[in-house]
């Protein structure tokens, strides 16, 4: 069930302005009705600003009358004009400090055990450079002595559902170019003809 914005402000704000019964009140706001006495008594709420809910758009004046009007009435949620946010898509990924130790351990992981991955696919991955994938690759990198290899699931780098999706991506890749270079260079096989001796 949907809630009002900030519940116990737009509760202080009922109680106060309105002729709404408690459990009107306490059903549309998401509290329980003892919470709603507590506040028309002045045990809870102290020195709380209201929020109008028909300013914010939470309410309709004709739905708040409409309530008044019939206490055996619930009070319904205006639809929302304002665009609903939606999830961050793609773009750097962010590791925590503690874990940025970890990165070099995932991505030699990464180079051992899936070499199909581009260095594109791994630094989307773990959120890392082209450069220091190439200086892991290369045993080059300033920590390489130290550097074990470790799944970056496990140590919670990235999902296993990001993981199979870069793979399978890699190798339905690796298996197009597979095929473009066997169509482009068909090898010709020579039949054996057995010598009669």
């Amino acid at each position: 069930m949907a809630l009002p914005i900030l519940p116990k402000a737009t509760a202080v704000w009922l109680v106060e302005n309105t002729a709404l019964s408690f459990i009107q009140i306490a059903e549309f706001c998401g509290l329980h009705e003892l919470e709603i006495q507590a506040i028309a008594d002045g045990d809870v709420g102290i020195g709380m600003q209201g929020q109008d809910p028909v300013l914010n758009g939470q309410l309709t004046k004709l739905e708040l009358e409409r309530c008044q009007a019939d206490t055996t009435t619930r009070l319904v949620l205006a639809k929302s004009t304002n665009p609903v946010p939606t999830a961050r898509g793609k773009g750097a990924r962010y590791t925590p400090v503690s874990k940025r130790q970890d990165r070099p351990d995932g991505i030699a992981w990464l180079l051992k055990h899936h070499p199909e991955l581009q260095d594109v696919h791994i630094s989307k991955l773990l959120g890392t450079t082209k450069p220091t994938i190439k200086a892991i690759r290369e045993k080059s990198h300033w920590n390489s002595t130290n550097i074990t290899t470790r799944n970056p699931v496990t140590l919670g780098l990235c999902t296993e559902a990001d993981l199979e999706k870069y793979v399978i991506v890699a190798r339905a890749r690796a298996a197009k170019l597979a095929k473009a270079t066997e169509a482009a260079n068909p090898t010709v096989t020579e039949e054996v003809v057995p010598s009669e001796e």
